[in-house]
């Protein structure tokens, strides 16, 4: 489980750092903390929060998040039915 999330999270890191190439990895790991909205020190930014900011970081602020997406419902008469088990999937 752990190589795929580094393997993830460098595949997403990759062109957001060639995008800031001037920085350095610590330097580049701080802005995206700050973007994502962590105020903590850089040693407890999660791997988890990297990954979702950087995933979503170009997508529009209405986007469903991608790990919920597949839950995701427009209408929520539909949704509400579906999970009393009145309509099927």
């Amino acid at each position: 489980m752990k190589c795929h999330r580094i393997d993830e999270l460098m595949e997403l890191l990759q062109p957001a750092w060639e995008a800031d190439s001037d920085l350095n990895l610590l330097q580049l790991l701080d802005k995206l903390g700050k973007e994502a909205g962590f105020d903590g020190d850089l040693k407890d930014l999660s791997d988890e929060v990297l990954i979702y900011h950087l995933k979503m970081r170009n997508s529009d602020k209405n986007e469903a998040i991608p790990g919920l997406k597949k839950d995701y419902e427009d209408d929520f008469k539909t949704a509400l039915l579906k999970a009393r088990g009145i309509i099927k999937e």
